[in-house]
């Protein structure tokens, strides 16, 4: 290998991790730039979004089955990490619905692991972690916007289905009935709730009822209020009081506070002799939360981007959310996504700044430290909140994700739209969630190939004025010895047997002797269908018969020398004598390329005069 390439080599590794790559010192600039008023906007924003955050954390732990501390260190700790290498200034990163139900999902299916989940939950996250921050290296949130929306709107609306219906044995007062049949899928699920109807507790379920209608009551008059704090606090003070107190209320579940000894970091364990078990174990899973992480915070970003006016780096923000997981992980927390309730509040409190995220976060921090420290405060803020009471906010909340007008256009836009959002939902309820995501995201990318693999063959003909132009339907054509085939589209590796087909049905009249292929709008060309190229070049050979490329743009005409076709092209050609199977595109005139592909035709045919058939595919309206 010449000297020249290992360093051309080197300078492309390096192009492609310097344009648009992560930045790990992100956080450098905003530093740089920060005064005392954007101080005041981002100390103001950070505590409503803390007042948030708590009881968030609680509840999306409670959600995943895990203890409360994992919820509330992973809303402190990824708030105050992933500010320092994200891109987006209003994030808030933490807890979600999504992945603590996919968490939950997995431990629920996965019965010999299941009660390991609070030794396991710091391997799983650190996996998490590890893969985001080698997707946000190499760019691969890019490949995000070829996920189909449909894919998200039918993942979510199954998950918050799915919530919904766990989160009743709450409510119902039956969770330990419930538990005991081990549901893996919501049909179990919703069997499970059913024979069990008979043993619902009356007092869980009044007060599930009681805080569902005053939270949807207090939403609608005070949408811009913390309601879900506000609610948890107030139903804990007058429950939880005659919950304690004795009577009727006595024996309702709440919820048990936490100490120093359950904030202490959780490291994974690499010294236990099951590690590489449960690494492989845990692969699928945290894979599929890494994914639908990125994919949660990098939908959300762009939201708000698009009404702060700012640019989503969704690779920066993917790196964010990878480091964010790998503190939360060694910090003793569950996995971290990009809230889109927590970032949507930070943008309208007014923070300015990535900072908000950090104030929020040590906020949220000295409020686990001011529990852990003093029982008494404890007791009161977590002891007092019945399991029914968060249940039925849970509900409330993941009601929100079902979004009727994001449902109808997915239904309505187009077959393939309505064909996405409904496996994508049915495979959430019928299948556990890190696996049914896969399933959504694979068939909309099948269906996208079917689209994009379809290249259009349209006939053409020169007019009077010797311009190349559409042929009409109605004009009759004799049998002709030249054939034009124009190509358009993608030739990949998913276009390239349709191409053979289409153009050896046009190969396979006898009378047929050139075949002028124009490739002036093919793009994409790789090894299968240069491959498929060739064998068409070597049948006609093999017939004594000829293929000729028109208007090859320089990337195809790359392709072809590279892959060293362009010699089969152009074998049985005297280059001094002016002569070639190959002409390329020019731009000044288009169609001279083709008109001189005819001269080379009528040089191979004798010299005879021949007439012009243009290949014409009917499957083109």
């Amino acid at each position: 290998m010449p000297s020249s390439q290992p360093s051309r080599f080197w300078r492309r590794i390096r192009g492609f991790f310097g344009e648009g790559g992560v930045r790990l010192n992100a956080i450098s600039g905003p530093i740089r730039r920060y005064d005392r008023a954007k101080f005041r906007a981002d100390i103001g924003a950070a505590p409503n979004v803390a007042l948030l955050a708590v009881p968030q954390g609680i509840a999306y732990a409670a959600i995943a089955e895990l203890p409360i501390s994992f919820g509330i260190i992973c809303s402190a700790v990824a708030a105050i990490v992933a500010p320092v290498f994200a891109g987006s200034r209003h994030t808030i990163l933490g807890p979600t619905n999504a992945t603590a139900f996919m968490l939950f999902s997995f431990f629920a299916a996965e019965q010999a692991l299941a009660p390991r989940e609070v030794e396991l939950i710091p391997l799983l996250v650190l996996m998490v972690g590890v893969f985001c921050l080698v997707g946000g290296a190499l760019k691969v949130a890019d490949l995000l916007q070829y996920v189909s929306r449909s894919v998200l709107v039918g993942y979510l609306t199954g998950a918050a289905v799915l919530i919904m219906a766990n989160q009743f044995k709450h409510v119902f007062g039956i969770s330990d009935q419930v538990s005991a049949d081990h549901p893996a899928n919501f049909i179990n699920l919703v069997m499970s709730l059913g024979r069990h109807l008979g043993e619902i507790q009356w007092q869980p379920l009044l007060i599930g009822v009681v805080t569902f209608a005053a939270y949807h009551l207090l939403q609608k008059w005070k949408p811009h209020w913390p309601v879900f704090t506000i609610l948890l606090v107030a139903v804990s003070a007058v429950f939880g009081s005659m919950i304690h107190s004795g009577g009727s209320f006595a024996g309702v579940a709440t919820f048990k506070t936490f100490t120093f000894g359950d904030l202490a970091p959780r490291m994974p364990d690499f010294t236990s002799g099951r590690f590489w078990n449960d690494l492989s174990a845990l692969t699928g899973v945290a894979f599929a939360i890494a994914f639908l992480a990125c994919l949660e915070n990098t939908v959300m970003a762009k939201s708000i981007a698009s009404r702060s006016g700012d640019r989503a780096e969704v690779n920066q923000d993917m790196f964010a959310v990878g480091a964010a997981n790998v503190a939360s992980a060694f910090a003793g927390g569950m996995a971290a996504s990009g809230s889109l309730t927590r970032s949507v509040l930070n943008y309208e409190a007014g923070a300015r700044t990535r900072f908000s995220s950090l104030y929020s976060g040590v906020i949220v921090l000295l409020c686990a430290l001011l529990i852990a420290w003093l029982p008494g405060i404890g007791i009161a803020l977590i002891d007092y909140v019945p399991k029914s009471a968060l249940a039925a906010l849970v509900i409330a909340i993941a009601s929100s994700l079902i979004n009727p007008t994001n449902i109808r256009v997915c239904l309505r836009s187009t077959h393939d739209d309505a064909a996405v959002i409904t496996a994508t939902f049915l495979a959430t309820l019928l299948a556990p969630l890190h696996v049914a995501i896969f399933i959504g995201v694979g068939l909309s990318i099948t269906l996208f190939l079917r689209r994009a693999s379809k290249p259009h063959l349209v006939e053409y003909e020169f007019s009077e004025k010797g311009e190349l132009r559409e042929m009409g339907e109605k004009r009759k054509r004799p049998n002709p010895a030249i054939s034009i085939v124009h190509v358009e589209g993608d030739l990949f590796f998913g276009a390239a047997e349709l191409f053979r087909n289409q153009v050896q049905r046009t190969a396979a009249d006898p009378s047929l002797k050139v075949l002028i292929l124009r490739l002036k709008n093919a793009r994409h060309l790789d090894a299968t269908s240069v491959l498929a190229l060739e064998e068409l070049i070597k049948f006609m050979r093999s017939q004594d018969r000829h293929v000729l490329i028109s208007g090859a743009p320089k990337d195809v005409y790359k392709v072809l020398r590279k892959s060293g076709t362009l010699k089969l092209i152009q074998e049985g050609t005297d280059r001094e004598a002016g002569e070639s199977n190959i002409f390329m595109y020019r731009p000044s005139n288009p169609n001279l390329s083709t008109r001189d592909a005819l001269k080379r035709a009528q040089q191979l045919l004798g010299g005879q005069k021949a007439d012009v058939r243009i290949f014409y595919d009917p499957g083109k309206d």
